[in-house]
């Protein structure tokens, strides 16, 4: 497939997890991608392995908290691969605990990560694809939105994505932006074996307990979310804006 090309896509938390399943997934279907993490060296894996298969991509170390290093990696980016088409909103962390414990802190690191770097990239990206009048902007949301236990901080930042999506969609619609979210279910990356640890299972244990009780009867892979993503990205969702979208295999 090949249903980005000339398109250049910018993918946050790029380093590991979905952020990498996705920005792979984007350079097979053509785009050129700017691989984000905290450091270009983070970012180098993902690099490599695009690059490895024919696709274009680099590097680049952002700390998405911080509104001018957004502005700056922006403009490299657009300086390197000549536009800014896709915005994939995915860097995110957890501090996960009960909140009668959770200290300060905790709740705010979780939601300057997790929802105040969606507005930082979103408000950048948007200037370049408001004066091109083309744009998609994909962000992380979480079933967690609806409500987990020990993940207040993580919970009000995924639900926060949900409005903002909705809100943005709406103010960016009539420059042919559209701007969606996905909220994943339990899947299986580095982010899920924390939550297991903090409950005392091994990852193994925690993922075939999940997939237990989950009507598809496995827990999903990075790969499954970058799909979506993908999806929502191409012109076969152009008239998709506005939305939240459930992968998480059925599970209620």
């Amino acid at each position: 497939m090949s249903r980005f090309t000339d398109r250049v896509a910018v993918v946050t938390g790029a380093a590991q997890g979905i952020g990498a399943a996705t920005a792979r997934r984007l350079a097979e279907e053509g785009a050129s991608v700017a691989v984000v993490d905290l450091t270009a060296e983070r970012a180098q894996a993902t690099v490599d392995a695009i690059t490895a298969k024919g696709g274009t991509a680099r590097a680049y170390g952002c700390d998405v908290t911080d509104y001018e290093a957004v502005e700056a990696v922006f403009a490299k980016v657009a300086e390197d691969f000549g536009a800014v088409h896709i915005l994939v909103n995915n860097a995110g962390i957890t501090r996960d605990n009960l909140f009668f414990k959770m200290p300060k802190t905790d709740w705010d690191a979780v939601v300057t990560v997790n929802l105040t770097s969606v507005y930082n990239c979103s408000h950048v990206a948007q200037k370049y694809m408001c004066a091109q009048k083309y744009g998609k902007i994909v962000s992380l949301s979480s079933r967690s939105a609806l409500g987990n236990r020990g993940q207040a901080n993580y919970a009000a930042a995924k639900a926060g994505i949900q409005g903002f999506t909705a809100t943005l969609a709406i103010e960016l619609g009539p420059f042919n932006v559209n701007v969606n979210a996905v909220a994943p279910g339990y899947i299986a990356t580095s982010m899920t074996a924390a939550t297991a640890e903090r409950v005392g299972a091994s990852a193994e244990d925690h993922q075939a307990e999940v997939a237990a009780r989950t009507p598809l009867r496995r827990v999903g892979q990075p790969e499954d979310i970058a799909a979506v993503v993908a999806f929502l990205a191409s012109e076969d969702a152009s008239y998709v804006s506005g939305q939240t979208l459930y992968v998480n295999g059925g599970a209620r």
